[in-house]
């Protein structure tokens, strides 16, 4: 896919794979459009990037933890005058605790960032995109909801929605010029197990270098794939979940590091 003279909005901007996200596609010669929460995070990676590519990079502090997140963001990119041709949808909270030892908030949070919001800006972004007749639409989901996960089963649950939803909604734009993908990362080097409070015990890292070439290298065949996994021991365990039983799964998810 040729990303040159396009500009891209990435949600989750401020590091990891949003930030990994926002430099790959600047160094393939689009504009960025930045989103998160932590301004100075944001500014640090915009300046980065245009010092490192020469593109323009727009750093747009916003929290999506809101309603209408997705249209309110659409409102604050047409008051700049910004145009997306690819949207990335990166932001996402975690959180390790049993269900019954979490709050409201915190359940509501998990169920807003990883499954309303990108669906929300899905919705604002996407009419753009279908009329341009190009672009791409890219949601980050999760090794997790391939599978339950025992101690973060919302965050599981969010993932797994986000990944039947972009399924679906590629098979509906086939033939729009229009590519719409769904990227399953598993255990990341990034700040996602400090903040969710995830063991690293067992975990099999990637870097976000890596995840991020996954993707791209998807979207550059001719007819890309609708779902992609990133790291080949993943994609392992993604076809193993399939034949294994539930009780072996759930055993399975209990060990393993999620992402």
């Amino acid at each position: 896919m040729q990303f040159e003279n396009t500009t891209a909005l990435i949600t989750g901007a401020s590091s990891g794979i949003g930030a990994e996200f926002a430099r790959q596609l600047a160094r393939r010669g689009a504009d960025v459009v930045l989103v998160g929460r932590r301004e100075n995070a944001l500014t640090a990676v915009a300046a980065e990037i245009t010092a490192d590519t020469g593109r323009k990079a727009h750093a747009v502090p916003f929290d999506l933890d809101v309603d209408r997140a997705g249209v309110l963001l659409k409102e604050r990119l047409d008051a700049l005058g910004l145009t997306v041709d690819t949207v990335v949808n990166c932001a996402g909270v975690g959180l390790t605790k049993a269900f019954v030892e979490s709050s409201e908030q915190e359940i509501h949070m998990q169920l807003q960032v990883n499954a309303e919001v990108p669906l929300g800006i899905t919705r604002a972004f996407l009419p753009d995109l279908l009329a341009a007749g190009r672009g791409a639409l890219v949601n980050v989901g999760s090794m997790t909801g391939y599978m339950p996960v025992p101690g973060m089963g919302v965050y599981a649950a969010a993932k797994a929605f986000l990944i039947r939803f972009t399924e679906a909604l590629a098979h509906e734009v086939r033939g729009s010029g229009v590519m719409v993908m769904v990227l399953s990362p598993g255990p990341t080097r990034s700040g996602f197990y400090a903040r969710s409070g995830t063991s690293t015990d067992g975990a099999r890292f990637q870097t976000p270098e890596q995840v991020v070439r996954t993707a791209l290298k998807a979207l550059d065949r001719r007819r890309p794939p609708v779902s992609v996994i990133a790291g080949s021991s993943n994609r392992v365990v993604r076809r193993l979940v399939d034949f294994l039983p539930v009780r072996t799964v759930l055993r399975l998810a209990e060990s393993r590091p999620a992402a």
